[in-house]
């Protein structure tokens, strides 16, 4: 991805929080940033956007929080007024989407110290590969290791550093998960089981950051692959390294200039790639159709230009951001978006109340798209009405 997403590129913001109760419509503050009450009428644009398609996707989260899902990255709790907007939302008579909207949220402007967002976008990449290792396909991706623990946001395991976010299971309670030097180095052993093989580690690596992939094999079939877990270290972005070093310069960074550069210097590139410790585990996805999007952090299928991935410790899954900012088109070309996004993912990048990752879609011309993405939109969460519990 080119600059891809946050998730190559960004350094990790400030501004953490502990997970706890849902923020609801009378909330003051949220991660060190104030929650501004607002009129629909205040949001330029709304009237315009397509509240439809934006219901689509909210209604396919709403499936997932009443039916009890679980989360591929949990977000903690749903909290009951949004459970309550959602059951409201499979009724059936909902009528306008816009009206619905209206009548069950209250928009609140995210107000940080900048005064501004920040947006990047990611996207599903593809790549060639194999099921089988050879000469031609050397990199695996890797199953979850049966001894992996993920930990929860927000908890914490004996004997393992507040800043890890997994642990390794042992005879003797918990110890750190290896990180991507040690795993790379086969520090796993015989759990280190590969799923499939893919020509190139850098490519790898950018499904790593992506977090999901279709992988095309010589037989002319498709796998999709999905996140698995990770080993629990914090991420680094190698984009940030290489232009701080001075090997591309900041205006010139794009995926297809970091591939290159990657795949060029193999040995360089390998020690850069290491210094991200984090690493991810993936499975095959039998299940997903040709037109699914990948499984986000919610655990359901992303829709390009409506999936937003937010901070999990933050914010909840299934709530409606909307967006308004210049942002580029996938021809590059800066336009105005004013638009209804639902929270469906998160990662390890995106970090902090008015911070998202704007899902693009698949293929190359969405990763270029998503890696010209780092813009500073005005962001407006809408809450849910407390009355949306008795139908008001």
């Amino acid at each position: 991805m080119i600059r891809a997403s946050a998730r190559i590129f960004c350094g990790v913001a400030v501004l953490m929080a502990t997970l706890g109760a849902p923020v609801e419509v009378g909330a003051r503050e949220i991660g060190g940033a104030r929650l501004e009450p607002l009129s629909f009428k205040n949001l330029s644009g709304w009237a315009e956007d397509d509240h439809a398609a934006a219901f689509a996707v909210f209604l396919s989260s709403c499936h997932a929080i009443v039916d009890g899902a679980p989360e591929l990255r949990p977000a903690g709790s749903t909290g009951e007024h949004l459970l309550a907007v959602c059951r409201a939302a499979q009724s059936g008579a909902i009528g306008d989407p816009k009206a619905f909207f209206e009548k069950h949220f209250v928009p609140h402007a995210i107000a940080t110290e900048s005064g501004q967002g920040f947006l990047t976008g990611y996207f599903e990449p593809e790549y060639e590969g194999s099921l089988e290792q050879s000469a031609d396909y050397p990199v695996p991706l890797l199953a979850r290791p049966d001894d992996l623990v993920t930990i929860p946001a927000g908890e914490s395991l004996p004997g393992i550093p507040d800043h890890l976010q997994a642990a390794a299971r042992t005879a003797e309670g918990y110890a750190p998960y290896p990180d991507r030097a040690a795993i790379e180095d086969g520090a796993l052993g015989e759990r280190a089981r590969p799923i499939l093989h893919l020509r190139h580690a850098s490519e790898a690596f950018i499904i790593h950051v992506q977090g999901s992939s279709r992988i095309r094999l010589p037989d002319e079939g498709v796998v999709r692959v999905g996140y698995a877990g990770r080993n629990g270290h914090p991420y680094t972005s190698i984009g940030r390294i290489i232009v701080e070093q001075g090997t591309i310069e900041r205006d010139e960074m794009s995926l297809e200039r970091l591939l290159g550069w990657l795949k060029a210097n193999p040995d360089e590139a390998r020690d850069i790639m290491r210094r991200n410790q984090s690493y991810i585990f993936f499975t095959i996805l039998d299940e997903l159709g040709p037109d699914d999007g990948p499984i986000g952090g919610a655990g359901i299928s992303l829709t390009p230009g409506r999936s937003l991935a937010v901070d999990r410790q933050l914010w909840r899954y299934g709530l409606p951001f909307w967006l308004d900012g210049m942002v580029p088109d996938t021809d590059g070309v800066e336009r105005r978006l004013q638009r209804l996004m639902i929270a469906q993912d998160t990662g390890s990048a995106i970090v902090g109340p008015a911070r998202g990752d704007f899902f693009t879609g698949t293929g190359e011309k969405a990763g270029t798209q998503a890696g010209l993405i780092r813009h500073r939109p005005r962001f407006v969460v809408l809450l849910p009405r407390p009355h949306a519990l008795d139908g008001g």
